[in-house]
């Protein structure tokens, strides 16, 4: 099972240079796909901010529907502060990495900040 990092779907959705990679591997493992709330939120944020809530609404209709959408618990919410401490990572990618070790997740990503990172799966597209 996969979580699937938020820079993943604006990959495809800005047609950036490795959005065909990136929809290969969408489609090829569509039945085990996650996403986080906290990407979801994101991807809206990025899209309306670029004029283009249009493609936002085309992305709930098209692709959410095939995902399952996770969130961290309220419990889990006090380990981004210690990822970040002990990793040095951002909040949103803290806030991934909380969601991959609560549901037992590999993270499909193609940030750079995850790198040796060992304590989850992580796929580099």
């Amino acid at each position: 099972m996969f979580l699937v990092d938020t820079n993943i779907f604006l990959e495809i959705m800005l047609s950036q240079d490795k959005s065909l990679t990136c929809k290969d591997f969408l489609n090829k493992n569509i039945k085990d796909l996650n996403v986080s709330d906290f990407s979801l939120h994101s991807i809206g944020v990025i899209l309306f901010r670029n004029n283009s809530a249009n493609v936002f609404n085309e992305f709930i209709k098209d692709v959410l529907i095939n995902l399952r959408l996770k969130h961290l618990s309220k419990n889990n919410y006090n380990n981004i502060v210690d990822i970040k401490k002990c990793t040095g990572l951002d909040f949103d990618d803290s806030y991934q990495y909380c969601i991959c070790k609560e549901y037992n997740l590999t993270l499909v990503t193609m940030d750079r900040d995850f790198y040796g990172l060992k304590d989850i799966d992580i796929l580099f597209l």
